[in-house]
């Protein structure tokens, strides 16, 4: 049996919440181990702590918001 569009456009609608979900899941599993997450927020990327502490890393480039379809050039 194929897969038509209609379910493969619903399933890969799921994936956004399926990834943050994945994502916060390993980060809560890594922090309760003791050991720290790097995470950035807009432009820079901090190391987070067990006991809730953030260490400015460094800066980096912004984020850049993608609209379906977008095309972008990796340098």
């Amino acid at each position: 049996m194929a897969v038509e569009d209609k379910d493969i456009e619903a399933l890969e609608r799921q994936f956004p919440l399926l990834a943050a979900s994945a994502f916060a899941t390993a980060r809560e599993r890594v922090l309760a181990s003791g050991q720290s997450v790097l995470q950035s927020e807009y432009d820079c990327i901090y190391e987070v702590f067990p006991d809730g502490r953030y260490v400015f890393g460094k800066r980096i480039e912004p984020p850049i918001f993608a609209l379906p379809g977008s095309k972008f050039t990796i340098r």
